[in-house]
């Protein structure tokens, strides 16, 4: 219960409150998330980046999040058998199953629960899955068109990417950032999450119709908040992984889908419905088993 009020409760009041903002207000959500895009994100990211000594658990972390992006998609195609899924179908089920909501969920229950020691590995991680997303989650979107493509142009379009590229680089030459920048970078950067947790508040609220389809989405809940950590707990067992990153690696893997398929199956006509069901349902389950995992590590 304690884990629930410290850990869980605030940060589900944080999206309450950009929730009720969005429905009160009805406020132009792709600006907000533009804002967040461009200015803050990309200097939470630097800052972050730059600041941490790369060791074996970024590596630990980046054969996971390709590993578990191919279980994923595996296990989509073999329900999509069983069931007999339409390609449509089983495309929004690949966006809210194999892609979940690490940033503006993911982080700040990093935060609360482990602590800023594993910032770094929640933002890398954060990164890497935004790049995925970007790219198959694109491409799974809109495959019946131009799908490599745009999800190419995609990528190449985000200014994280950018922003943890230069943190590499910046780490390697012997040039010290003045303070007068830095301190700027760190106070934007300090803002992006709050921005996040409010932003996928809003997000919730601008769904607007829905599609409960009872059979693709218990699937689609299995396979994203059941079977995804199942993989991760494995993983870190197997790998025998540091408890700070095995815990980053499992928390993330058990996040809700990311609330950015939902635009994504709208701009590509990928069963938006369906997929805003899953996700709206995935992320009031994970206020549950959120709580019960964060219990169960502990």
């Amino acid at each position: 219960m304690n884990l629930f009020l410290e850990v869980v409760l605030p940060i589900i009041a944080v999206f309450a409150v950009g929730y009720w903002v969005q429905r009160v207000r009805m406020l132009d959500v792709k600006s907000v998330a533009a804002v967040s895009i461009y200015i803050f994100l990309p200097c939470l990211v630097f800052t972050t980046l730059y600041e941490a000594s790369f060791n074996k658990g970024f590596s630990n972390i980046l054969i996971f999040a390709f590993l578990l992006l191919f279980m994923m998609i595996v296990l989509n195609k073999v329900f999509a058998y069983i069931f007999k899924w339409n390609k449509s179908v089983e495309s929004a089920t690949i966006l809210t199953s194999v892609f979940m909501n690490g940033g503006n969920y993911g982080v700040p229950v990093i935060i609360f629960s482990i602590g800023d020691v594993a910032l770094p590995y929640a933002i890398f991680f954060m990164v890497l899955q935004s790049l995925l997303m970007n790219f198959f989650g694109v491409y799974y979107a809109s495959r019946s068109t131009s799908g490599m493509l745009r999800a190419l142009k995609t990528v190449f379009m985000m200014p994280a990417t950018y922003a943890a590229i230069m943190a590499f680089v910046f780490q390697q030459i012997p040039w010290e950032i003045p303070d007068a920048v830095y301190s700027t970078l760190t106070m934007v950067g300090n803002a992006a999450v709050p921005l996040m947790m409010v932003m996928l508040g809003m997000q919730l609220a601008s769904i607007t119709s829905l599609k409960f389809n009872w059979q693709i989405i218990g699937s689609a809940v299995v396979m994203r908040m059941i079977l995804s950590p199942l993989i991760a707990f494995m993983f870190v067992w197997v790998l025998d992984i540091d408890t700070v990153i095995a815990s980053v690696i499992i928390i993330v893997a058990a996040m809700p889908s990311a609330a950015t398929t939902t635009m994504y199956a709208i701009e590509f006509d990928t069963e938006p419905d369906l997929v805003s069901s899953i996700t709206l349902v995935t992320t009031l389950i994970s206020i549950v088993s959120v709580t019960l995992l964060l219990n169960f590590m502990v």
